[in-house]
């Protein structure tokens, strides 16, 4: 990843995320470059063409980092969470069963958020490929017309100059 975005700018640090709760999901890099100028570089070339390591296409995805982005922090110093058992008559059973409801519905809320980021990740590959195949398409066209002598048939039609490089 270091050698691939080392062309548009000096790479800080690179760090892959993963997330070991859902377990299929692809990973995640947070890539600090030098300077800003440098990522938005990056992320400009990512979004516009195939992003390439070893010669291969890679499906990704590139956004500048906002403020907010990363909220897990370390918690607070001193502060020290403690855990209890609650009784169905306690004052805060009640609320401790709407916040595990609430937590089921997140978790089955990010799942689906999930799933919607690997078929757009999925879309994201196909059409990156398609780019690709085409791109490729047009450099096999030139150079056949290059091998098979049509442009010279064409200078020599038109009178010009061809110059073999």
């Amino acid at each position: 990843m270091r050698t691939a975005l080392e062309q548009f700018g000096t790479v800080k640090n690179v760090e892959f995320i993963q997330d070991y709760l859902v377990p299929n999901l692809p990973g995640c890099a947070l890539v600090e470059m030098e300077s800003s100028k440098a990522a938005e570089s990056v992320v400009s070339t990512i979004t516009g063409c195939p992003f390439m390591i070893s010669g291969m296409p890679r499906p990704v995805r590139a956004f500048l980092a906002k403020p907010g982005m990363f909220d897990d922090r370390p918690p607070m110093p001193g502060r020290r969470v403690t855990l209890q058992w609650l009784k169905p008559g306690d004052p805060g059973f009640e609320a401790a069963k709407k916040m595990k409801r609430l937590v089921e519905k997140h978790t089955a809320q990010e799942m689906k958020l999930h799933k919607m980021d690997a078929e757009l990740e999925e879309n994201l590959s196909k059409k990156q490929a398609e780019v690709l195949k085409s791109v490729h398409k047009k450099y096999d066209s030139l150079d056949g017309v290059a091998t098979d002598g049509s442009a010279r048939r064409l200078a020599k039609y038109y009178n010009m100059k061809l110059r073999d490089n």
